[in-house]
């Protein structure tokens, strides 16, 4: 799972295995706003490995292996994280820089976040690193009125005021660039 939300959870789990990237280079990052038939919202739980009461939610997505683009990319990582392989990539929506400490190293990221759709809810985490097992307590499906209400920390920070975003009015006509993180 390559990428992680500051502080990087799971996502920070494949990217501790690949190598972060130092402040100079950004690591290239691709998350999925996974939606299924009832416009639910599929999120990660992660924590740091060393302090498991330090908790957030995140999106699935992780960074760009090989030469593989950012859509492959954002699929394979689905798949890999969730089990889930029947998703429909739809549209970029948003672009953000962020930086996070996570397992004992900084990260830097450069993320794009893409829509995704799927008809199944059903998760599988079989396809989790060690890394991963040791940093992700689960996944959840939430409605845009759970995430609003929701007092626990979820990344990106606006997440729950973009999702209704999106589900009012669309996909953007092009990418939407997020305020920079950092943590």
């Amino acid at each position: 799972m390559g990428s992680a939300e500051p502080p990087a959870g799971a996502a920070g789990a494949r990217a501790a295995e690949v190598g972060g990237a130092d402040q100079a280079t950004a690591r290239q990052v691709s998350r999925v706003v996974l939606l299924d038939s009832q416009d639910r919202i599929l999120l990660l739980h992660g924590f740091e490995p060393d302090r498991p009461t330090e908790t957030w939610w995140f999106t699935p997505g992780g960074g760009l292996e090989g030469t593989e683009t950012r859509a492959q990319a954002a699929l394979r990582e689905l798949a890999e994280e969730t089990g889930i392989t029947e998703a429909t990539l739809g549209p970029l929506l948003w672009k953000r820089r962020c930086a996070f400490p996570f397992d004992g190293r900084r990260w830097e990221q450069d993320e794009w976040y893409y829509l995704a759709r799927t008809d199944r809810t059903a998760t599988d985490t079989a396809g989790h690193t060690d890394l991963e097992r040791r940093s992700v307590s689960g996944l959840k499906w939430w409605t845009s009125e759970e995430l609003s209400a929701s007092h626990e920390t979820v990344y990106p920070t606006r997440l729950a005021e973009l999702l209704r975003t999106l589900l009012d009015e669309g996909p953007p006509s092009a990418p939407v660039l997020l305020e920079t993180e950092r943590v």
